[in-house]
């Protein structure tokens, strides 16, 4: 997916960038794959604001993935790559032989006409899904299982690629991109290859009206109010923020702050935490 640029007719203009779309081979989804999205502005299910400056936006439909790749042994050619609006990553349609349409991720290398397969006995291949036990050391994955047959969650944006390190008894010793080594348990399944559409990181989104339309709205930053808005706010010293540390809104320690749980039931599978920045 080559980056397009534009010419500069405005500020906003001059550093915008997009991807061009070339690698797209249909425009409207698979109707029978798609739903409305309810949005939430940020707010819970109680109506209470959780996440901030979320709000508005283009309307967008939810497209259905299959994470969990269970028709094993059937073939399903891919018919199209297709653009999501709910993620960073293209997304490829499969149609198996048994008549079954269904979305997937799709992976970088794989493109229309291929045949691509799921379950024990598939080959080392990108696209093709199998269970860890599986897939030999050394092998670069995505849409990783954290439980069996829980689907996909794990290494799912555009560019993302984790690494079977090892095995050892019943686990996987799975390097994240973050830099975390991870056990995860053999039969859970994962996908070969690397997350296509990798060349998404270097999009400049050029102006705020951009973002506004992604439903991202204006974000002020704390030192620029007053002391009744926001503990930053207010007084002549800047260094950075008057405070020991960065703090919420609401007075909560910040950037940097741990906030896991020392006795997380998961603490147990993570094996060395991701690096650090």
């Amino acid at each position: 997916m080559p980056v397009k640029s534009y010419k500069p007719t405005s500020p906003a203009r001059r550093h915008m960038t997009s991807s061009d779309n070339s690698d797209l081979t249909k425009k409207k989804p698979e109707r029978a794959l798609v739903r409305g999205k309810f949005r939430s502005a940020g707010r819970n299910v109680y109506g209470r604001i959780t996440v901030r400056n979320r709000g508005g936006g283009a309307k967008r439909k939810i497209r259905t993935l299959d994470w969990k790749r269970v028709k094993d042994g059937i073939p399903a050619k891919v018919a199209a790559i297709e653009y999501d609006p709910g993620r960073t990553a293209r997304i490829a349609l499969l149609h198996y032989v048994d008549g079954y349409k269904s979305y997937i991720i799709a992976p970088d290398g794989v493109k229309v006409g291929d045949v691509l397969y799921s379950g024990t006995g598939s080959d080392i291949v990108p696209g093709n899904c199998l269970p860890l036990a599986d897939i030999p050391v050394g092998t670069e994955i995505h849409n990783i299982e954290l439980a069996p047959g829980a689907g996909a969650q794990m290494v799912r944006s555009a560019g993302g690629s984790a690494q079977v390190m090892a095995k050892e008894g019943a686990f996987a010793l799975i390097r994240l991109p973050s830099g975390e080594v991870r056990m995860v348990h053999l039969t859970c399944r994962a996908t070969i290859g690397t997350v296509g559409n990798a060349e998404h990181e270097n999009i400049d989104y050029g102006k705020a009206g951009r973002r506004r339309h992604m439903g991202r709205r204006p974000h002020v930053r704390g030192v620029v109010m007053n002391p009744i808005d926001h503990p930053h706010g207010g007084g002549e010293g800047k260094s950075p923020v008057g405070r020991p540390s960065p703090v919420t809104p609401w007075g909560v320690p910040t950037r940097g702050k741990k906030t896991r749980k020392r006795n997380k039931h998961s603490n147990k599978y993570i094996v060395r935490r991701r690096a650090k920045k």
